[in-house]
């Protein structure tokens, strides 16, 4: 998702290293922080990969600043990964939101709409945190208070983004 995020900002414009981070950190960062060590070696791969750019800068009134780019690799590595994200990018929360993050920059409706069928699919599927004998409990069923309220929060969140996603949907793709 790292990648991800770096490809999908700089899809957006040119940025410096910290300007970057602070954006990715804005995205996720209280879930899942970015820090140097991993940033920094990621951009190096990047750029070594062909997908990023670099220039110097000078800097306001610091050092010289690196600027960094997308390349024309770089932009069509970000599209495919946009129209093909894993199945833990469609399952996952905040991977999920990574990738909607960025969903604009693939050009073609039908493709957007094609993830999002993706995600709104596996929400329509019978699932919960707990079970008993192999079946979802519910929130009504849950003796437990705390557990009541993370299923019932979890309910209303997920008809939220399934009612999102149907319209969306058909925004993006409407049936003929």
């Amino acid at each position: 998702m790292l990648e991800l995020s770096i490809l999908g900002f700089l899809a957006e414009e040119p940025l410096h290293g910290y300007e970057l981070k602070e954006r990715i950190k804005a995205l996720s960062g209280h879930v899942r922080p970015v820090s140097d060590g991993a940033l920094y070696p990621a951009i190096t791969r990047l750029i070594k990969a062909g997908k990023l750019d670099e220039h110097t800068e000078p800097g306001a009134s610091a050092a010289p600043r690196r600027i960094l780019s997308l390349t024309d690799r770089g932009r069509a590595d970000l599209l495919e990964h946009l129209r093909h994200p894993k199945q833990v990018e469609i399952t996952d929360q905040v991977r999920f939101n990574t990738v909607l993050s960025f969903l604009r920059h693939l050009p073609d409706r039908r493709e957007q709409a094609e993830v999002l069928r993706r995600r709104l699919e596996f929400l329509t599927a019978p699932t919960s945190f707990f079970y008993e004998d192999g079946k979802p409990v519910r929130a009504e069923e849950a003796e437990d208070l705390f557990r009541q309220g993370m299923l019932r929060v979890a309910r209303a969140t997920g008809e939220a983004e399934r009612a999102w996603l149907t319209d969306a949907i058909a925004q993006l793709d409407p049936p003929n």
